[in-house]
């Protein structure tokens, strides 16, 4: 590995156009996308009717279930009929000829194989069709989250999102995972009915008469278990947001004392779904032992008319016994009719809530004939912008800007005057309410979302690093990037140095958001990662805010010349950024006050003078809180409270 250094990067890749992935052949014609699992979208059909897109793809597999599960129904059904001819014939023949039952003992023996063998293919085939539904629906609801705007985002908490995926999806798979068992169930209903007719009809009108009581048993239970079930998955997904509040925020909860808070607050969400599975439970305590009592007294009514009929000699011993085998097998979906009505209820409910977020529309997509952004200059204007995030707060009025190409600005201003909103605007996080966003003339709106985003960076204020290498996160926009661009990247951040002291450097895992790391690790990494896709235009949010001044000055050598010829956006947190930029845009309450170099505002603009002062405090206070978590060694770390008189089960 040759000698690197921390401008190696830049000259490698400044001024090289980004390329999109090549989407046509040879020939030249477009290449048609791969198949994609999907629902119907027609919101007034069933959700069973709505899935079958996705149950068509598998198609193959479920024919062949349901073949060997017509082969189980049909060798239940021989069993039996063998068996009554064998008994019959035996009570009928003489003591001599009865060695002609081992020829029936064969037979009932190979059709018991055959019977198994076939239960156990159709059940192989069912459960993986089921969990490869489960695994469709999974990816069709993480590529429509993907797909969907910041707003969604904004609104709909983790906690519900990640319940849906998991949970909900699941309930679906365990209902569909019985698919051709209910078709085995329901196929020896209808033949055991046939030939308990072709037995005696009227012993048959007994057995039949439990039946309608069974059916609008089902029906109630129905009624009272959809609501309970959705209410059941809503308390699952309350559960699942607050553990990933107290995980993720499980710092803030120590720092304040508030473990037991906390617990309180897990253990009265923990009790509503105690409270709502408790009447899930009621429901099937009172449902299901009901219908199983009703077919019992079903099977006793048969028994005892079918006694009387053994008696008059209407009906043979081996008749009577082929008739119960068969009652068996017709109560069977009956009997278990209070398990499948809980696993269809749970699935509606769960189903129903997919396809909740399935049927949520993407603010943000693409527009009828979007087009590729060309190679352009790299100019950025906005023209006459304004934007709320809600009906209720305004964030930018009447925005007007030009940044020509390779021009580096910083935007200067209070909290809430707009600053990170027009980061987020250029690349397409949000959309204007009014004006436009244009880059070289083309307003964004009609760009696609895939070109745009190739040519925009963005480094945030709070970085967002997966659980995985160094080395993977800063490659994360380029993941067929080299050794030596990803050293270089991390160069240009100023990563390079801290990673290499890591006992397995460029490899060591980060953690689940790279809490592994301090703050101002992880916005480096950040930075390099950014740095490393190399987009021609670069917004840069607070992104060294977590990062000391020493560290800064070098990191800021390194953006400099990553900067040189490249137009960047800077939301400004701290007064050594402004060093940066060409020119500053001072922001107040969403509109812009002023603009002009540092020195010409400063002198100029007491507005100007006003909003560096909060600038400077901020900063002095990052200052001393990193200079803090510098010197302080963790003994004497400043605690509100003491953990070592917490017990286990209070420390989150």
């Amino acid at each position: 590995m040759g000698t690197r250094t921390a401008g190696g990067l830049s000259e490698r890749v400044r001024g090289q156009k980004l390329k999109p992935p090549a989407t046509t052949s040879t020939d030249g014609r477009r290449r048609p996308p791969p198949p994609t699992p999907s629902i119907d979208p027609d919101r007034d059909k069933g959700w069973i009717k709505r899935a079958f897109p996705l149950l068509k793809a598998h198609r193959v597999v479920f024919v062949v279930a349901l073949v060997a599960s017509l082969a189980t129904v049909v060798a239940m059904v021989l069993f039996p009929l063998w068996m009554g001819n064998a008994i019959d014939q035996a009570l009928a023949a003489p003591g001599g000829e009865r060695e002609s039952l081992a020829h029936y003992v064969w037979l009932l023996l190979v059709i018991t194989i055959a019977g198994a063998g076939a239960a156990c293919l159709s059940r192989y085939l069912t459960l993986r069709m089921a969990f490869s539904l489960e695994f469709d629906l999974r990816t069709l609801l993480y590529r429509h989250l993907s797909t969907l705007s910041s707003s969604f985002f904004d609104r709909v908490r983790t906690g519900e999102l990640v319940s849906r995926a998991n949970s909900d999806v699941r309930a679906v798979q365990m209902l569909l995972s019985f698919g051709p068992m209910l078709v085995v169930q329901f196929g020896m209903f209808f033949l055991a009915l046939y030939f308990m007719l072709a037995i005696d009809v009227g012993l048959t009108l007994v057995a039949l008469l439990s039946l309608p009581a069974v059916f609008f048993v089902g029906l109630a239970m129905r009624k009272h278990m959809f609501p309970v079930s959705w209410l059941v998955q809503s308390r699952l997904a309350e559960i699942a947001t607050i553990v990933d509040e107290n995980v993720g925020g499980a710092q803030v909860v120590r720092v304040f004392g508030a473990q037991q808070r906390q617990v309180g607050v897990l253990a009265r969400a923990a009790q509503r779904l105690r409270w709502a599975s408790m009447r899930l439970v009621r429901i099937r305590a009172t449902f299901g032992p009901l219908m199983q009592n009703i077919v019992r007294v079903g099977e006793a009514a048969v028994l005892l008319y079918g006694g009387f009929r053994v008696l008059d000699g209407a009906i043979g011993p081996g008749d009577i016994v082929v008739f119960l085998a068969f009652l068996v097998m017709l109560q069977a979906p009956f009997a278990s009719l209070g398990m499948l009505m809980m696993l269809a209820q749970r699935a509606a409910a769960s189903a129903h809530r997919i396809y909740e977020i399935l049927d949520e529309e993407p603010e943000i997509d693409d527009r009828p004939g979007a087009f590729d952004l060309p190679v352009c200059r790299d100019e950025v204007e906005l023209r006459d912008v304004h934007f709320a995030y809600d009906d209720t707060q305004r964030v930018l009025d009447g925005v007007n800007l030009r940044i020509p190409a390779g021009q580096t600005i910083a935007f200067v201003g209070s909290t809430g005057s707009g600053k990170t909103t027009i980061a987020q605007l250029v690349p397409r996080f949000y959309d204007v309410n009014q004006g436009a966003v244009l880059i070289d003339g083309h307003d964004v709106r009609d760009l696609t979302l895939e070109s745009l985003r190739r040519h925009v960076g963005i480094c945030f204020e709070e970085p967002f690093l997966f659980s995985a290498s160094i080395r993977d996160n800063i490659a994360y926009g380029t993941p067929g990037a080299s050794e030596d661009d990803v050293v270089a990247a991390a160069m240009v951040a100023g990563a390079h140095e801290f990673i290499t002291q890591l006992e397995h450097g460029y490899d060591t895992v980060v953690g689940e958001r790279g809490y592994t790391l301090s703050g101002g690790q992880r916005q480096r990494i950040a930075i390099a990662r950014t740095v490393l896709v190399n987009p021609p235009i670069l917004i840069l949010d607070d992104a060294t805010s977590a990062i000391d001044v020493q560290t800064e000055q070098r990191i800021h050598e390194g953006l400099r010349r990553l900067m040189r010829g490249r137009t960047t956006l800077i939301v400004a947190h701290r007064l050594s950024t402004l060093s940066l930029a060409d020119r500053v845009v001072l922001l107040d309450d969403g509109r812009i006050v002023a603009s002009g170099m540092h020195q010409e505002l400063l002198a100029t603009e007491p507005r100007y003078a006003e909003a560096l002062a909060h600038v400077v405090d901020e900063e002095q206070v990052r200052a001393a809180r990193l200079e803090r978590a510098r010197t302080t060694t963790p003994e004497v770390e400043w605690r509100p409270i003491d953990p070592d008189h917490l017990d286990e089960e209070e420390m989150f």
